[in-house]
């Protein structure tokens, strides 16, 4: 073998190994506009789109790059002012735009994170409360092989919330649930000094609630052995209000 074909076996493998080999289809379930954030992990790149706008009966899709993380949520109640700066009352992500480029939700948001598979390994996915609530959310595999789960949190968990965690619109309607560390900033809530380990951090009557809403979702930060979910060679549906 010549040396060009051994450079153009070399860049068909480099091309090969950051393939995009994941594709996340979002779609909006909701009777209202959802505007989907996303958020790349450390070492992963920002995927074509890191915000955009799905009408009701909406969908769209994004690929992903091999060994790929980072996280998913949507925004909503989202309205530009007069300067044309973007803003929502919940999962705003602070750059007043709709691409959220680089910057990640606003508690309380629902949130859906990946972590994918290299080399044919595993994808690891959840859901999470932890930063608490603001719409119902879904994740189901479609293909792939193993326990390839539906996980999320279907349920309005807005309609149990307890009042002090309660964040309220302008028409004081309740539209999201703060996580009880967000609300009281509570080491014992956070996870955090004395209690910053899975020994000492234990679920409390209000991480109880949200397990009881949505039991495949974190409830809080040590709640692992229910909430992680593993498929490999998948792509996902993503579903807000599923």
């Amino acid at each position: 073998m010549d040396n060009g074909v051994l450079f153009l076996t070399f860049l068909l493998a480099h091309f090969v190994a950051g393939a995009y080999s994941t594709t996340f289809t979002f779609t909006n379930k909701c009777n209202y506009t959802v505007w989907a954030g996303t958020l790349s992990g450390s070492g992963s790149p920002p995927l074509s789109q890191t915000g955009f706008q799905l009408n009701q009966g909406v969908s769209t899709s994004l690929a992903a790059p091999v060994g790929w993380s980072g996280r998913f949520w949507g925004r909503t109640h989202c309205s530009s002012d007069s300067a044309g700066k973007f803003k929502c009352a919940t999962g705003d992500c602070g750059k007043g735009s709709i691409p959220c480029s680089g910057a990640g939700a606003i508690p309380p948001a629902t949130l859906v994170e990946f972590t994918l598979g290299k080399n044919g390994g595993q994808d690891f996915y959840d859901t999470s409360l932890v930063d608490g609530y603001n719409l119902p959310f879904s994740v189901g595999p479609q293909g792939g092989t193993g326990n390839c789960r539906t996980s999320g949190c279907p349920s309005d968990l807005n309609a149990v919330c307890p009042p002090e965690l309660q964040l309220t619109g302008s028409n004081g309607s309740i539209i999201g649930c703060k996580s009880a560390c967000e609300a009281f900033g509570d080491p014992k809530y956070c996870c955090t000094g004395d209690y910053g380990s899975p020994t000492t951090c234990k679920p409390t009557n209000y991480s109880k609630i949200f397990k009881k809403a949505c039991p495949l979702a974190y409830s809080y930060a040590y709640d692992d052995a229910s909430s992680t979910f593993t498929c490999t060679g998948a792509n996902y549906a993503l579903t807000f209000c599923p």
